[in-house]
């Protein structure tokens, strides 16, 4: 049941972290995008620094769920 668990876990989290860097690799473009004002470019640039932090957080998290279910 314990293994079940982390599996689905492992999903979701995975799943997460694939949202976070779809998100992330958005506001790099917003960020690099000369039409768009400066302040917009900014909050894409401090959006995308948070996203990467969340996909990173979220594919540590899949890797334990994954090492979890395999025990």
């Amino acid at each position: 049941m314990e293994s079940a668990k982390q599996a689905v876990n492992y999903v979701s989290e995975t799943v997460q972290g694939a949202i976070s860097g779809a998100s992330k690799e958005t506001n790099k473009e917003i960020a690099k995008d000369s039409n768009a004002s400066v302040g917009t470019r900014l909050g894409a640039a401090k959006d995308a620094v948070g996203d990467a932090i969340n996909e990173n957080g979220h594919n540590a998290k899949a890797d334990a769920h994954k090492e979890l279910a395999k025990n």
